[in-house]
């Protein structure tokens, strides 16, 4: 799925099933949410927190579809293009940062 097909898709999902788009400051923070529940499973699994029962049956693919979703209606609702807009941020990303990261020594290891 192309990234105009997946804002065409949840657009006709939210059409259908949504009724509208929340307004943007909601979907932003329900943007933030999801990026907390992304973040919790983070902690638990890579980082140094112990999972709580009710954490258990969290799935990161699932909480990450989640976070695309909400950012996919935002940018519907305010005219992004997605896919124009993340050719544009790495080109502009390959430009500013061709050569950055070869030279990090803390990535290279020297």
């Amino acid at each position: 799925m192309t990234l105009k097909e997946l804002q065409s898709t949840v657009d006709g999902w939210i059409q259908t099933h949504g009724v509208r788009y929340f307004n943007e400051l909601t979907n932003t923070a329900l943007l933030v949410e999801e990026v907390g529940e992304v973040a919790r499973i983070m902690a638990r699994t890579y980082g140094e927190q112990s999972f709580k029962a009710s954490d258990k049956d969290k799935n990161l693919g699932d909480e990450l579809a989640d976070v695309l979703f909400v950012l996919t209606c935002i940018a519907n609702q305010t005219g992004i293009d997605l896919e124009k807009a993340m050719q544009d941020n790495l080109a502009k990303k390959t430009t500013r940062d061709k050569d950055r990261h070869k030279n990090n020594d803390k990535l290279t290891g020297q």
